[in-house]
């Protein structure tokens, strides 16, 4: 069974997943409060699961790009577990996990998160073999930066608040994402950790490190 852990926005989500099934999912918007919240919420999941932490062999967590304290707790909630069991951990990035959650299309694709001081922190996609393929670095800027940069029909996903929404809807060229697609889900998370483990492509726990937001126009490495 594998735990999927993913704090790295306001947005926080927890998976348990067995590579047949999502055992349980929960996901919620906190005030930075994540450092209180996590641990218990895990407790919560594992209960209501019928599930122990003891039954979990593999650890997915959503490594960033995101803010720098929100993704410290995530990451040291799963080394921590990692470490003390000896478990294998993968680290993925979280723009692919809001790009593996669209359906396939011709189109690119640019995966965002909100990355502070009216920035976004993006990535384009490809559409291969029924895979979203990274294409380029994580790049931050603002919402008019990045959309003076797409020129060709593209699909937009990922965390945009009202108004950016309504800023984008208004371009022809561009296909806005549904909200329900542009949540996060941590299951999505956990099927990519669970791809990795499975081809047996761990990270090293201790040395794994997060993908924070750099400053604007600046790719990210």
């Amino acid at each position: 069974m594998l735990l999927a852990v993913d704090t790295s926005t306001a947005l926080v989500g927890l998976a348990l997943y067995d590579g047949d099934q999502v055992l349980g999912e929960m996901t919620w918007t906190t005030k930075q409060h994540h450092t209180t919240e996590l641990s218990p919420a895990l407790s919560g999941l594992l209960k209501r699961c019928g599930v122990t932490i003891s039954m979990v062999n593999a650890l997915g967590v959503a490594i960033g790009p995101g803010s720098f304290t929100s993704l410290r707790v995530g990451l040291s909630l799963v080394k921590g577990i990692a470490l003390a069991r000896s478990l294998p951990v993968m680290g993925i990035s979280t723009l692919d996990v809001i790009a593996a959650a669209q359906p396939f299309a011709k189109h690119s694709l640019v995966a965002v998160l909100q990355a502070g001081r009216t920035r976004v922190a993006y990535r384009v996609y490809k559409s291969d073999k029924n895979t979203w393929q990274a294409e380029g670095l994580v790049r931050s800027g603002t919402l008019d930066e990045l959309l003076a940069e797409i020129e060709s029909p593209t699909i937009i996903a990922g965390e945009l608040t009202s108004e950016e929404r309504k800023k984008i809807s208004r371009v022809k060229r561009l296909q806005l994402a549904s909200p329900v697609l542009c949540a996060r889900r941590p299951a999505v998370l956990a099927e990519l950790a669970w791809k990795r483990w499975q081809a047996d492509d761990a990270d090293d726990a201790a040395a794994l490190a997060p993908i924070y937001l750099h400053v604007a126009g600046t790719p990210i490495h």
